[in-house]
């Protein structure tokens, strides 16, 4: 019975196996794939990724043959660990006396055996994939064996792992652990090296990830069910107008009345939603979303033409909103149908109708909820949102979401230290941005942390206040919304925070400096777009170090945006090869990920266009280091081609900000636009809100030894640079006022 979880081995005693394969069948249930990779016989070096100290135990499971592990002779002098050596037969090795372990691992692989190594040299305490040590390759080449990567997915967050920054010391799973154990086909011993290592194993932890059976899963279900576990749970705290407290299951109660109202009155399978955040939105979503319809919160920050192209896209006929709302965007394309929520709670009775899922919510266990609303088990692949692209670079493109996507987005945020479940988080982001979408409204309602709204990013007093008054931990948003925090705030108002969060654009350093300087905390960059759910990296504290035998590991790194969300891989591909460039040169981000959607709504080919061999092309610019950390350099769309040179509108901005010593305390003030030219393919306008002459940047840049291809041709002063809702430049409008000046320019030069 346990020969096939523990095979027969002459150092490891009967009984131990017998121990060792009880307790590990009641705590994991441990899948796998690719062990056809595996010889048969002959001596094999097996690398993994290092997430917990039960990792040999999981290997050795999925593995058919005996493993022998390496691991670090520092642990010895523990006697547990030490009894640990002597009963497995581990091989020691440490960087004093690296050699000694060296030969006797080489030797045990010349004697045909199963030698397996972590790479990374310790247990990961960031939950990610860390730097690959040199040293591995080594032994294969001197054994001649071939290499099999494997990944470990699903052990992060047990009492053996580093998550929650402590081991052991945490609530105990009372589930059996879901555990996938992937293995690659074999690589030549001539062919290893720690970046083609890394890349492998990444691509390895994408498909362990989407192995996960939660991710099957009915994400209104798994609201649900959250939600009526603890219904007492202070979820939300709305600061739209008064204070308003909403418990876990008011909110499910108020949702689960709507959604048998919707589900009555509503036939469309989409509806639209004008709110801003707060517990409507989050009634207003969750209800839609039980109804078995899919919610699409609109962009009433756009312009009519593409809000009425966004609505035509998704079928949308029915607008839930409010009256409050419909007075403050007066030019939205309101549908003949635009529901006001308070009064469809009205009419469909009101207290009266929700009372009766409140007592269930209190009475009844979590698991009959979502079966008393007719929720499905699975949801999958199926669409579970739509939003649309900002347009920041055309028209909106609608992007469809799946339960897949959101859960996966989810899981992979929790499995990092920047979201627990105490947190405290200030929702501001528009419901419409990914961001808000996913992150401030179904991960606190999935994961439990609490919400604190407020209905703009933009009301920056009102932000200050609810951190101080909410005790808030957790500020989200981009360094548009940031920034005017720093000039509004006093550092005492801001002491409960413990974490900051940016993305949607570039992070400024003196904007991280100076958030540093007067409050003492770190900014950290993130990055992801709406197509990935939207979080693909993100920076995180450095993990403590909490035990002697830990090395100081890295968790952030100053310009970069992070690592990889678990579960994610990533190419980085010449823009004109479309060939793989190597370690640390830039090139276009292409990803793969359960978190990354499957294409564009009713648009074949603008999806054919985003994925080139199930890989999505991101159209950004950027280098991965060789500690997996993303550096996005600029968008393809954000260079022009001159006399055969690409050329960086970002880095020219840069430049002439610094060069003219211009702040962007109030926004952007410069912005360079690539318009069509007759003579060399495209020419540069600097857009700018300061009066400057054509002259003053030119002799400024050609002094500073930037090339005069880098030089704006055209210079317009406009009074302010357009930008979007969600804090990104509007690149449309941009492009539009650049081919006006270039027009103009064009015409003066004709009179001349």
């Amino acid at each position: 019975m346990f020969s096939s979880l523990f095979p027969k081995r002459s150092h490891l005693p009967r009984p131990l196996e017998v121990i060792a394969a009880c307790v590990a069948r009641c705590l994991y249930r441990v899948r796998s794939s690719g062990t056809m990779h595996l010889p048969a016989k002959g001596g094999v070096l097996i690398i993994a990724n290092h997430l917990s100290y039960v990792d040999p135990v999981l290997l050795q499971l999925a593995c058919p043959r005996p493993i022998r592990f390496v691991g670090h002779k520092g642990l010895r002098s523990h006697s547990f660990f030490d009894w640990v050596f002597r009963c497995s037969g581990a091989i020691g090795i440490s960087s004093q006396s690296a050699s000694d372990g060296m030969r006797q691992a080489i030797r045990a692989l010349e004697a045909g055996e199963v030698v397996a190594v972590f790479p990374e040299g310790h247990i990961s305490r960031t939950g990610q994939l860390m730097a690959i040590k040199r040293g591995f390759e080594v032994l294969a080449r001197r054994a001649n064996v071939p290499v099999v990567p494997a990944f470990i997915d699903g052990i992060w967050g047990s009492l053996f792992s580093f998550a929650e920054n402590v081991y052991l010391w945490k609530s105990p799973r009372i589930t059996r652990m879901q555990v996938f154990v992937a293995f690659g086909a074999p690589l030549p011993p001539d062919k290893v090296d720690p970046a083609h290592a890394r890349k492998v194993m990444l691509d390895l932890g994408a498909d362990a990830f989407e192995q996960r059976p939660m991710l099957q899963r009915h994400l209104a279900r798994e609201c649900v069910r959250s939600l009526a576990k603890h219904p007492w749970h202070l979820q939300l705290v709305d600061r739209t107008a008064e204070r308003k407290p909403v418990k876990a299951g008011q909110l499910l109660a108020a949702a689960a009345a709507l959604s048998r109202h919707i589900k009555r009155t509503i036939p469309e399978y989409r509806v639209g939603i004008v709110l801003p955040p707060g517990a409507g939105a989050f009634i207003a979503n969750l209800a839609i979303s039980c109804a078995g319809k899919v919610p699409v919160n609109l962009n009433f920050t756009a312009g009519r033409a593409a809000l009425e192209a966004s609505m035509r896209i998704a079928g949308v006929k029915t607008v839930i909103s409010a009256d409050v709302m419909r007075e403050k965007v007066p030019n939205f394309p309101w549908p003949e149908k635009t529901l006001d929520l308070r009064r469809e709670i009205a009419v469909m009775g009101g207290k009266k109708a929700i009372l009766p899922w409140l007592i269930a919510a209190w009475v009844l266990p979590n698991q009959f909820i979502p079966t008393l609303l007719g929720l499905p088990h699975i949801g999958d692949r199926a669409e579970a949102g739509l939003l649309f692209t900002s347009g920041s670079s055309g028209e909106p493109k609608g992007v469809a979401l799946s339960h897949r996507n959101i859960l996966a987005n989810c899981s992979q945020v929790s499995s990092l230290s920047i979201l627990p479940r105490t947190a405290t988080l200030i929702g501001c982001l528009p419901i419409f941005h990914s961001f808000g979408f996913t992150i401030t409204l179904w991960y606190p309602l999935i994961l439990g942390c609490h919400v604190v709204t407020v209905p703009s990013p933009l009301d920056t007093r009102r932000i200050i206040d609810a951190i101080k008054g909410e005790n808030a931990t957790v500020f989200i948003g981009a360094p548009t919304f940031v920034r005017p925090i720093l000039r509004k705030a006093k550092p005492g108002e801001l002491r409960s925070l413990e974490l900051v969060v940016t993305g949607a654009e570039k992070l400024p350093d003196d904007l991280y400096q100076a958030f540093m300087e007067q409050f003492h905390l770190e900014i950290m960059q993130g990055y992801g777009l709406t197509e990935t759910t939207p979080a693909s990296n993100i920076n995180q504290p450095h993990p403590p170090v909490t035990t002697s035998t830990a090395e100081p590991q890295i968790g952030k790194k100053l310009g970069s945006v992070g690592r990889l969300m678990p579960g994610m891989t990533v190419r980085i591909m010449h823009p004109e090869t479309g060939e793989e460039v190597p370690m640390g040169e830039s090139g276009i981000v292409w990803f793969r990920g359960a978190n990354v959607f499957g294409g564009y709504l009713n648009d074949h080919e603008k999806t054919q266009a985003a994925f080139q061999d199930g890989w999505f092309v991101t159209g950004d610019l950027g280098r991965i280091d060789d500690e997996g950390f993303l550096f996005i350099e600029g968008r393809m769309s954000r260079f022009s081609k001159i006399g055969g040179e690409m050329i960086p509108h970002g880095t020219i901005e840069q430049r002439i900000t610094e060069l003219f010593n211009w702040s962007e305390e109030d926004g952007y003030c410069a912005v360079v636009m690539g318009v069509p030219d007759a003579t060399k393919g495209e020419a540069l306008v600097l857009l700018t809100t300061r009066e400057i002459a054509a002259d003053q940047v030119r002799g400024k840049l050609l002094a500073a030894g930037l090339p005069s291809l880098w030089v704006p041709k055209i210079i317009k002063r406009v009074e302010c640079i357009p930008v979007l809702g969600t804090g990104k430049l509007d690149l449309k409008a941009c492009r539009d006022l650049a081919l006006e000046a270039a027009e103009t320019s064009f015409y003066e030069d004709k009179t001349i």
